[in-house]
């Protein structure tokens, strides 16, 4: 052999050395990772147990009374120091193990949408007519993050990480958006890192921003007369309440397209024949941040005043609640990626695919069935679409890193009979486990690598800047028991 033939095969051979040597660096498992997913398997007949009886209690923001018993009564038998009722709310309570640093938090929703309930059939039909649903599937999101937080019990408890894990029941983020209670109340001041996650028809890294929002409610207030006999007598709060939805739509020409307006009108009368004198809407203005929000709300909320004016009646403007949008933190998701990696994507049964490509026929979507692969991690978008959560709150007050996971068909509609219908059966059963697997691995990872945890803070420092949070909420108790429940 030649001295050239001699060095080419002398570095094939390292570099198959080396290549081998990677090979079983990379394949080299974490043994803790692979606890935290045993723990999880060994307890999914549980989990699914507190998640179907959470979808079956159909539960509305504020009124969770079963759904949060099931999920602090269950952290409770597994040994969490638990504190009911915090923050003023009778169904937010904190789950804690452990003691010192870090401190990792994870957030559980668990509250369900009105008038979506729904059997667990790939076609419409309510289980109760007229009842609530999981439609965002809150059964799922709470049950496996309560998961997640007892498979990191379960390692603390036998002396393999150290630290506190924190486990938070956070109601009502449908409609009142319960955080924004618990960060007033100083809740998470002490947290280095908390997890999230959400149902979805994907699974990934959340790392989009949403939308910021603010939600308030406008009052008319006027005189009651005969409609017919005198109308000359009365002042009708039905007219303004028609000359200010007017003005909004009208207002919709003239906004950046990141905005969106909602409203629903809760009081408008109550009788044909009677000109009314109260009339009540709730308004919603959305923005890709608080800094673009706050004019248009403003704004909206001015022309309530016109209507009121030209109504000759009186008005109130009160405000309910508002959240930020997600402060995003990539070097948190980073970490979360690999572990969906790690995880590979989830499998169905054909069965399942089946029952998939049926809601999706039902639904008017593209039959292609559940969708299995893990999605690259992407780019934050400057204005990200979509929805706004409570979590952006939190957020702004401690680094949050966010999950997605697969619970239900690609293309399904969200806030639907085919979230609930998922949600509550072997599809969402699945995705709940896999979000429990992937939170507590990167859970793992925040408690074994300290130096993971001071970037993930040193991300959130530099994002968040000189800005001082201050949260769009009223003062006083959450409005458990007012007319916004009607």
């Amino acid at each position: 052999m030649n001295k050239f033939n001699y060095r080419i095969s002398l570095l094939i051979t390292l570099m198959g050395i080396s290549i081998s040597v990677s090979a079983q660096k990379k394949q080299k498992p974490n043994p803790l990772k692979e606890a935290v997913i045993a723990s999880v398997d060994s307890r999914f007949e549980e989990l699914t147990d507190v998640s179907d009886r959470i979808w079956s209690f159909e539960e509305i923001a504020f009124q969770e009374t079963q759904s949060a018993a099931a999920l602090s009564d269950y952290a409770e038998s597994l040994g969490f120091k638990v504190t009911r009722g915090v923050a003023e709310i009778p169904t937010a309570f904190v789950a804690e193990y452990g003691s010192g640093k870090p401190i990792i938090g994870i957030l559980g929703e668990f509250d369900a949408l009105p008038g979506l309930s729904q059997n667990t059939v790939p076609y419409k039909s309510p289980l109760h007519e007229g009842a609530p649903g999981h439609g965002c599937g809150h059964n799922l999101f709470g049950t496996a993050s309560l998961g997640a937080a007892a498979a990191i019990k379960d390692l603390i408890e036998k002396g393999e990480i150290q630290g506190t894990v924190r486990f938070y029941g956070t109601p009502a983020e449908e409609k009142f958006f319960g955080k924004l209670w618990m960060v007033r109340e100083g809740l998470f001041d002490d947290v280095d890192v908390v997890m999230d996650w959400h149902p979805a028809a994907e699974t990934k890294t959340a790392v989009q921003k949403g939308l910021a929002l603010v939600d308030f409610q406008v009052e008319f207030y006027g005189q009651a007369a005969h409609a017919s006999a005198d109308p000359w007598n009365g002042r009708s709060t039905g007219d303004a309440l028609e000359l200010y939805t007017t003005g909004i739509n009208y207002y919709r020409e003239h906004i950046k397209p990141t905005v969106r307006i909602h409203y629903h009108i809760q009081d408008a009368g109550k009788v044909v024949n009677v000109v009314p004198d109260y009339s009540r809407i709730w308004v919603r203005v959305r923005d890709s941040s608080r800094e673009g929000l706050i004019p248009v709300w403003k704004r909206v909320e001015a022309m309530a005043e016109g209507a009121a004016i030209m109504a000759n009646v009186d008005y109130k403007v009160s405000l309910i609640s508002g959240v930020h949008e997600v402060l995003v933190n990539r070097t948190g998701s980073a970490a979360l990626q690999k572990n969906l990696e790690s995880l590979g994507p989830i499998t169905y049964t054909e069965e399942e695919q089946e029952f998939a490509k049926k809601i999706q026929e039902a639904t008017g979507k593209p039959q292609i069935g559940l969708v299995s692969k893990i999605e690259p991690m992407e780019e934050t978008a400057e204005h990200s679409m979509g929805g706004s959560t409570d979590v952006g709150d939190v957020s702004w007050v401690v680094p949050t890193i966010r999950l997605s996971a697969t619970t239900a068909p690609n293309g399904t509609p969200w806030h639907s009979w085919a979230v609930v219908a998922s949600s509550g059966m072997s599809i969402g059963h699945k995705g709940m486990a896999y979000a429990a697997k992937a939170l507590s691995m990167t859970m793992v990872d925040l408690f074994q690598n300290p130096e993971l945890v001071e970037n993930v803070k040193a991300e959130f420092k530099e994002k968040k800047g000189d800005y001082v949070y201050k949260g769009f909420v009223p003062d006083g108790p959450p409005p458990i028991n007012s007319n916004l429940q009607d």
